[in-house]
C-alpha cells in the first residue's frame, strides 16, 4: 500500500483534498496496517507518524518545505477543549530551526524561514491526557497563508532575530524581543548550542516559532469562530508597513500624559467604574480606542501582558508585582527552561505608569518591555532556589509565636525577584511534594513569584 500515489504532490489541491479526508479521523485509523508492516513501535511524534505513513515520505530537516513540489511545509499542532467547547493550541507553533550563521546574509524573502513557511498545511489533533499519541482525534485541516498585515509584523519580527543575531547576541534571544514570530528554544536538553558568527559565546538551539497566542488566531480563522470579539489597533497594510506595534501603542498614550485619570475619562468619552477590578484594563482600551467588550487582537496574538503599576512621589511602585501562584508539587518536577517562571519572563509587558500627585493619579508613561538576558538569569536563581528550599522540604526556618518564618528567597536574595505568600489567608494552601521537616505540615499557604519593586523603578521605569 503506496500511500504516494494517493495524492499527487505536484498538485496543490490534490496534497490539500487528501490532507482533509483525515478530518474526524485517528492515525489508528488512517495508519494502522502500514503501522503493523513497518512494525512501528510508538516512536516518533505526531507529525514523523503522519508524514511517513499517511503521506509517504520521509521525515527531515531539509531547508526546502516538505512538499517542495509545491512549496508547501506540513504541520502538525496539538489543541485543547474549553469548557464551552471551543479550541485553543495547546503550545507555540514551532518551526524550522534558526541558522545563526546563515541567517545574518539572508533578506526576508530568500531566507530559510519563508521558503519553508510561506504557505503552511496545518493539521490539528486533541490532546487528551492518558490517551495514545495514535488516538489523537484529528479535528481541523486547511491551508494557512499569513495575511498581509500579520506578515508585515512578522517581517520586523524576523529582522528584529537577524539583527541580535549579527550583533553577537544570539545567546541573549529571547521570545519576549518579539510580537508573533519568536525564537523558542528548541533541544533535547539545555546543554544543545550551536555557533554564531559574531561571538564566541555558544547560544541555545533555537526555532522560529508562532506565539501560542497567534496560533489560536489561526485556529479561530480556520474554524470560522470568534470574529467580532477582537478590536484591531492597525488599520491596514499601509500602517503596518510604516510603524510598529509599540509606536502604534506609545502614539496613542502620548497625548494623555501628564493628565488625571479623571481627566482622561473625560476626553475619551468612555464612563468606567473606577472601582471595578477591570478599570484600568478598560482605562487601556478606552486611549487605545477598543471597544469595552472586545479584546485586543494585536495583544492576543503577541500575548502582551499589560501591567499597571501606581508610582508614589518618589518614583517607587506602591507595590511588587505578582505573578501567577505555583504550585509546590509541580515546581519539583520542572527544568528552569521548562518552567512557569521563565515561560513568564519571556513574555512581552507593556507597562503603563501612573503616579499618584496630590491624591490624584497621572499617566507619568507606557513602556514596552521584556526582561533583559541578564536579568533573567537573576531571576533563575530565585527559582532554583525555591525549588531547592521546597524539594528538600525546608519552607519553614522558625515559627515565633504565630508567624512562620520560611527559607524563600526574600528581596535581599536577589535585586529582581522574590518569593511570598499570595493567597486569601492561611488556610489557602496547595499540597506539598514533601514534608516540611519543622512543622510536619503536608500542605502550605500559596506563594508566587514577585518582581521587585525597587526593580520595576530602576530597570523599566527610570530607563
Amino acid at each position: 500500500m503506496d500511500k504516494k500515489r494517493e495524492y499527487n504532490p505536484n498538485d496543490k489541491k490534490s496534497v490539500i483534498d487528501y490532507a482533509k479526508l483525515l478530518k474526524g479521523k485517528t492515525l489508528r485509523e488512517i495508519c494502522d496496517p502500514i503501522i503493523l508492516e513497518h512494525n512501528y513501535t510508538g516512536k516518533g511524534n505526531f507529525g514523523q507518524i503522519l508524514e511517513k505513513f499517511y503521506f509517504g515520505y520521509d521525515p527531515n530537516s531539509k531547508s526546502e518545505a516538505d512538499f517542495f513540489e509545491i512549496g508547501m511545509e506540513l504541520k502538525t499542532s496539538p489543541l485543547k477543549q474549553l469548557k464551552n467547547k471551543e479550541y485553543r493550541s495547546k503550545e507555540r507553533l514551532v518551526l524550522n530551526i534558526i541558522n545563526y550563521l546563515e541567517v545574518v546574509n539572508q533578506k526576508f524573502e530568500d531566507s530559510d524561514f519563508w521558503k519553508k513557511n510561506s504557505n503552511i498545511l496545518l493539521i490539528f489533533y486533541l490532546h487528551q491526557a492518558g490517551y495514545d499519541i495514535l488516538d489523537y482525534l484529528i479535528k481541523l485541516v486547511d491551508e494557512w497563508n499569513f495575511p498581509s498585515t500579520d506578515l508585515e509584523i512578522i517581517k520586523k519580527d524576523w529582522g528584529l532575530i537577524k539583527q541580535k543575531i549579527a550583533d553577537g547576541k544570539g545567546h541573549e534571544l529571547s521570545e519576549g524581543d518579539t510580537f508573533y514570530l519568536g525564537a523558542c528554544t528548541k533541544g533535547a536538553n539545555a546543554s544543545s548550542v550551536r555557533k554564531q558568527p559574531f561571538s564566541d559565546i555558544p547560544a541555545k538551539q533555537r526555532a522560529y516559532s508562532l506565539k501560542q497566542g497567534y496560533v489560536n488566531h489561526i485556529i479561530a480563522s480556520i474554524a470560522n469562530e470568534a470574529s467580532g470579539v477582537y478590536g484591531k489597533l492597525i488599520p491596514s497594510v499601509a500602517v503596518a508597513k510604516k510603524q510598529t506595534i509599540e509606536e502604534i501603542v506609545i502614539s496613542k498614550f502620548k497625548p494623555y500624559y501628564g493628565k488625571t485619570i479623571e481627566q482622561i475619562l473625560k476626553s475619551t468619552g468612555v464612563e468606567l467604574n473606577t472601582t471595578a477590578k477591570s478599570f484600568y484594563a478598560n482605562l487601556t482600551k478606552a486611549i487605545l480606542g477598543i471597544e469595552l467588550d472586545q479584546e485586543i487582537e494585536e495583544f492576543e496574538k503577541a500575548e502582551i501582558i499589560v501591567k499597571t503599576v501606581r508610582l508614589k512621589e518618589n518614583n517607587l511602585p506602591k507595590e511588587d508585582i505578582s505573578f501567577p501562584n505555583f504550585k509546590y508539587e509541580e515546581i519539583v518536577k520542572q527544568e528552569w527552561d521548562d518552567s512557569n517562571f521563565k515561560d513568564i519572563l519571556e513574555h512581552k509587558f507593556l507597562f503603563v505608569f501612573f503616579q499618584f500627585e496630590n491624591e490624584h493619579l497621572i499617566l507619568r508613561k507606557v513602556r514596552f518591555w521584556n526582561m533583559p538576558y541578564s536579568d533573567i538569569l537573576e531571576a533563575e536563581k530565585v527559582w532554583a532556589k525555591t525549588k531547592e528550599v521546597v524539594s528538600k522540604g525546608k519552607i519553614v526556618k522558625e515559627v515565633i509565636g504565630k508567624t512562620r518564618y520560611t527559607n524563600f528567597p526574600n528581596k535581599t536574595f536577589n535585586s529582581v525577584s522574590h518569593v511570598r505568600p499570595h493567597a486569601t489567608n492561611a488556610a489557602d494552601t496547595y499540597p506539598l511534594p514533601t514534608l516540611d521537616k519543622l512543622t510536619k505540615a503536608k500542605e502550605y499557604t500559596k506563594h508566587c513569584f514577585w518582581l521587585n519593586n525597587t526593580y520595576i523603578r530602576d530597570e523599566i521605569y527610570l530607563k
